[in-house]
């Protein structure tokens, strides 16, 4: 298996919208994903799988951390850091 490519903050931004049926991800880096419930636990797994399958970077439910993840903006740069 080769190695997974640094996805593009605009395509893992395209991948979170798509599971939390919001465009607002695009115009608001700062939003509260889990504090406005945007993203539940159903949806992370979603996200989980989707993220894995479409950029190649192996995330364990294990290794997760919500606070990694709690904007657009800090979901991007954990994303972009596992890739690399």
């Amino acid at each position: 298996m080769s190695a997974p490519t640094v996805p593009s903050s605009q395509r893992i931004l395209e991948i979170l919208a798509q599971v939390a049926e919001t465009q607002e991800v695009f115009s608001n880096p700062d939003l509260a994903l889990y504090d406005l419930q945007v993203l539940d636990s159903m949806k992370t797994v979603e996200l989980i799988v989707a993220l894995s399958s479409e950029t190649g970077v192996e995330i364990s439910p294990a290794e997760f951390e919500r606070e990694a993840w709690a904007t657009p903006a800090l979901l991007v740069a954990d994303i972009q850091r596992r890739a690399s």
